[in-house]
């Protein structure tokens, strides 16, 4: 089952911006855009702590696990590890 990041989610309930998250983390802006955007293969657990301290909150505020159906609804898109196992 694929992983559904909430992070825009958290951002707008903290009303927070992506580059005020950058600045309080140290993770680079191109990172957590692509993280947001669902285009992130995976995340460190150190990176993870960094965003819900800086967000005030817990791993599963911004990691949700869904169906892949969910997903291509919500996304538009197969998880980044379908796509490779569908051309094996």
């Amino acid at each position: 089952m694929p992983i559904l990041v909430n992070l825009d989610v958290m951002l707008a309930k903290r009303k927070r911006s992506l580059s005020e998250l950058s600045q309080a983390t140290g993770i680079t802006i191109s990172n957590l855009s692509r993280l947001k955007n669902g285009h992130s293969r995976g995340i460190r657990f150190s990176s993870l702590h960094k965003i819900c301290d800086a967000l005030d909150c817990a791993p599963c505020d911004i990691l949700e696990l869904v169906t892949t159906e969910q997903y291509v609804k919500l996304l538009g898109r197969p998880p980044l590890g379908d796509e490779e196992e569908d051309e094996e």
